[in-house]
């Protein structure tokens, strides 16, 4: 849970589902990739309550905080948590499936932090998107040569799983 003086953001348009796993995070607890200090992660709940809105733009405002520089920071386990019950959700907007899906490929195509850390960043996050595996290889399916489906086959090869 959030550990803020502000009250818990909500909105119609984020399912609950979304709103519980945002919650479910201690994002102040959570070091960030960027560098600053940790109570900033209030921040990154932000944007990926946007991102739950459907602003495409919250998706790219990821980086430097889940991942930069093409490396796993500490936030990402978290990050692929609340994507996954995004993309779970079935987001309408084709460009705010497009920027989720870009998102997802981003956090897969980057390297682990190198931490023995439980699966370390990488595997944990690789867990939570393996969870919804069919949508993604219907999504891969639905439209070929699409950019969905370039994405979604992008991150159906990177955990393996293209047969």
């Amino acid at each position: 849970m959030r550990t803020t003086d502000k009250q818990p953001r909500t909105s119609p348009l984020v399912p609950d589902a979304v709103a519980r796993e945002i919650a479910r995070h201690d994002w102040s607890s959570i070091d960030c990739g960027c560098g600053r200090p940790a109570g900033h992660l209030d921040h990154l709940a932000d944007t990926l309550w946007d991102a739950a809105e459907g602003h495409p733009a919250a998706f790219r405002a990821l980086e430097g905080h889940a991942f930069h520089t093409g490396v796993l920071r500490p936030p990402a386990p978290a990050v692929s948590g609340v994507l996954m019950a995004v993309w779970a959700a079935g987001p309408p907007r084709q460009l705010t499936r497009e920027a989720l899906l870009w998102a997802l490929l981003s956090l897969l195509g980057a390297e682990d932090d190198g931490s023995s850390h439980e699966a370390g960043l990488y595997g944990q996050c690789a867990a939570h998107i393996r969870a919804e595996l069919p949508g993604l290889r219907e999504a891969a399916a639905r439209c070929p040569g699409s950019v969905s489906a370039a994405y979604a086959d992008g991150i159906l090869r990177l955990l393996d799983l293209t047969a």
